[in-house]
């Protein structure tokens, strides 16, 4: 596949040289790729879509400076991990990033996620508790709450979710990367909030999604994560995930989110609570949409080591 400039994009476009290291690191059956940096308790970041771990770049730096073992990944499927055709179901991811923890030699860890890394997140949380120390999530409503603001919120949660109702035809990969993947930034800019797409780091970050979006099978996999969760709602093994993901949390909890989120409604989000048991926070960030990490990075940090640290 190549990029808007012609050339061949691989895997290596992702292995960007910073204050960090790169590794790759077998789990479940997969090889990641993981972006590390400091030492300490492990803070371990996962990214959404359409992104892969430079969604971190800002924030690795720093935590490892604040005293702990930052770590980005690559999710199954994104920027230089493994690409296979299948494990895009919630079990699986989730058993990704629980090995993952294990192959780190850690036993446990705080967990970041962002988008659909924080969907994971709450499923690791909730199907392998004592690996997660603590839970922040932005702008990712628990994976019920989604599903029922889907279901019940036609003129809401629904309409904002059409975008991803359009993963499920088939071959949409090919509109994703077409002309450079120039669909990518229209994402980007159609979740984000508006001061973050009119600033000036905007067109480098977008330029770096598309790239990575271009490396051959990346699109299609990323599209398979949706439309399994799409497909499982009518399926016995969907309606088994629910059933497990209704056991309440144990794992304290901060809840992130955008009150500009176009993807993720707040109102959607809001409810999330519900599902914990251990202490959990919400805060709602005014003049933020889906990528809170990107457009508040130093009040979301501040966050994420408050949230590690307590």
């Amino acid at each position: 596949m190549t990029d808007q400039r012609g050339g061949v994009v691989d895997e290596s476009c992702v292995l960007t040289e910073g204050p960090w290291t790169h590794r790759f690191v077998g789990a479940n059956g997969t090889r990641f790729h993981v972006v590390e940096a400091g030492t300490g308790p492990m803070v371990l970041f996962l990214h959404g879509f359409p992104e892969h771990w430079w969604a971190w770049h800002q924030m690795l730096p720093a935590v490892a400076d604040a005293g702990f073992r930052a770590v980005a990944v690559d999710l199954r499927g994104y920027g230089a991990s493994d690409k296979p055709p299948r494990g895009y179901d919630g079990y699986t991811l989730a058993a990704d990033i629980a090995g993952l923890i294990r192959a780190l030699g850690e036993r446990s860890a705080t967990i970041v996620g962002s988008g659909v890394g924080g969907m994971v997140g709450w499923t690791v949380a909730s199907f392998h508790p004592p690996l997660v120390r603590r839970l922040v999530v932005l702008g990712a409503p628990h994976p019920l709450r989604l599903r029922a603001g889907i279901f019940a919120d036609p003129r809401g949660q629904f309409a904002a979710s059409t975008p991803a109702l359009k993963f499920q035809l088939p071959r949409y990969e090919h509109v994703l990367t077409r002309d450079g993947a120039a669909a990518i930034a229209e994402i980007l800019r159609r979740w984000g909030g508006p001061r973050w797409v009119a600033g000036s780091d905007f067109e480098a970050y977008a330029e770096r999604c598309r790239e990575a979006m271009c490396i051959p099978q990346a699109a299609f996999c990323a599209l398979e994560g949706y439309r399994w969760a799409f497909r499982s709602l009518l399926r016995l093994h969907g309606y088994r995930f629910v059933r497990l993901m209704q056991k309440p949390l144990a794992t304290p909890t901060l809840q992130l989110h955008g009150a500009l989120d176009t993807a993720s409604l707040p109102r959607t989000a809001l409810g999330s609570g519900r599902y914990v048991v251990a202490p959990y926070e919400w805060r709602l960030l005014d003049g933020v949409g889906h990528f809170p990490h990107l457009e508040a990075p130093e009040l979301v940090l501040g966050e994420i080591l408050r949230w590690a640290k307590s």
